[in-house]
């Protein structure tokens, strides 16, 4: 697992994927898994591995299957700097203030220097303040970062639009692991695992570390338009609710009943004829895997399957507990099966 905890630990917002980007480009240049690599205008990295047929040849074009993972993760920018040298934040993807009180983040400077600070809302501590006002959540516009140095220091250091991360360790807990930027750095890694995989397939595979995603997708939709695929994979992760207070209903997934394919979200829905293939090869491999539905939520698949005239797509991902947080949490028997189950269906497209 350390691919996977390199790739939590690695700083990278939408927009500012760089950091995560370079992890990935190192890889699978080290691992010659593809046949061409490039970066679009967008920060998206953009692979093709072409068809290697069992005869050694095929006749006219392969399928061309467009496989997504998204590089970027939820985070902040530096929106204000104040004299005293705290910094107010913009968010870049969808956070619950209920889990940001007291978290440690990584300011990344523009200077190339990360500077550990304490985010916190605005107000009074506990010991002082009165009973409504413990009682009122904050809003996200009154979070605040204190790197505890002078103003003029940080003004050195920090500019406006510099990236804020939380701060959080890559663990073990009990049967999963525990880490910031699950969702998808997961998706992204699996990709990269499943292409170590491959040996011999019929189809030419367009690997692809979107950026933006967590800002609508906003990565995903000129890489769809210009690869003109004939089936999409996306590679992501999607909310499970088994925990105390969620009615069974309403879990959406099951940690360790392996990956979802993700039938419909407020984005997609998917194609129910490729669902069905993607089940029967996990069943043919003894791979578990469940459906989901989901009200909200939306990922890379929206911009794939609507490009140009269509393209049929799958949403593959795996069930993650408190999504959006700094703990998020992977079943490690659903992390085990992700890259197997994307090379097996990768191999018989």
């Amino acid at each position: 697992m350390d691919l996977l905890e390199t790739l939590t630990q690695t700083p990278g917002v939408p927009g500012r994927e760089s950091r995560v980007r370079a992890v990935i480009a190192a890889h699978v240049k080290a691992t010659a898994v593809l046949d061409e690599l490039r970066t679009d205008a967008l920060g998206s990295l953009i692979g093709v591995r072409h068809a290697r047929p069992a005869a050694g040849h095929s006749e006219g074009r392969p399928t061309r299957v467009l496989v997504a993972a998204h590089m970027d993760a939820i985070g902040f920018l530096v929106s204000h700097i104040s004299d005293a040298g705290f910094l107010r934040v913009h968010p870049v993807g969808s956070f619950d203030p209920r889990t940001l009180f007291a978290r440690r983040v990584t300011v990344c400077g523009a200077s190339g220097v990360d500077l550990p600070g304490v985010l916190n809302p605005v107000g009074r501590p506990i010991h002082t303040a009165s009973a409504e006002e413990l009682r009122r959540l904050p809003e996200i516009g009154e979070f605040f970062v204190d790197l505890s140095l002078p103003g003029d220091v940080v003004r050195e250091k920090v500019e406006l639009g510099d990236m804020i991360v939380l701060d959080s360790p890559f663990s073990v807990v009990g049967r999963s692991t525990v880490a910031p930027n699950l969702d998808d750095r997961v998706g992204c890694w699996a990709l990269m695992r499943a292409l170590e995989g491959l040996d011999r397939h019929n189809c030419e595979i367009h690997a692809v570390w979107t950026a933006q995603e967590e800002l609508g997708s906003r990565g995903a939709q000129p890489v769809s338009f210009g690869i003109e695929a004939d089936i999409g994979i996306v590679c992501d992760t999607i909310v499970c609710c088994e925990i105390p207070g969620i009615p069974e209903e309403q879990h959406i997934t099951r940690p360790g009943n392996g990956l979802s394919l993700q039938i419909a979200d407020s984005s997609s829905i998917a194609d129910p004829v490729l669902v069905r293939r993607i089940e029967q090869i996990a069943r043919d491999a003894d791979i578990r895997c469940q459906r989901s539905l989901m009200l909200g939520g939306g990922q890379d698949g929206a911009m794939i399957q609507r490009s140009r005239g269509g393209v049929r797509t799958a949403v593959l991902s795996c069930p993650v507990k408190y999504m959006h947080t700094a703990s998020e949490m992977a079943h490690r028997d659903d992390l085990a099966a992700y890259p197997d189950l994307l090379a097996r269906i990768l191999t018989e497209l």
